[in-house]
């Protein structure tokens, strides 16, 4: 099974690498970009077939190591 795990700031924490991938978009010419907010993407691969288990056991990871909960969100997709 394939899950994939988005983790994105807050709304209201400040996000420079958002900002220097703005201004970069901009000084490149891209026209109409009016922000840019940066996250992470996580493609894990689990074993077995408990969607239920899995997303338990993504949301402790989530929780324990892969985002920062107090400025960041994550969300948790199933591909496939």
């Amino acid at each position: 099974m394939k899950a994939r795990v988005t983790v994105t700031l807050k709304n209201g924490v400040l996000d420079p690498q958002g900002k220097a991938i703005e201004g970069a978009l901009k000084s490149l010419g891209v026209e109409g970009v009016d922000g840019v907010r940066q996250g992470k993407v996580f493609d894990i691969v689990l074993n077995g077939t408990d969607k239920a288990r899995a997303e338990a056991a993504l949301k402790t990871a989530c929780e324990k190591l892969l985002a920062n909960t107090v400025i960041e969100n994550y969300r948790i997709e199933f591909v496939g």
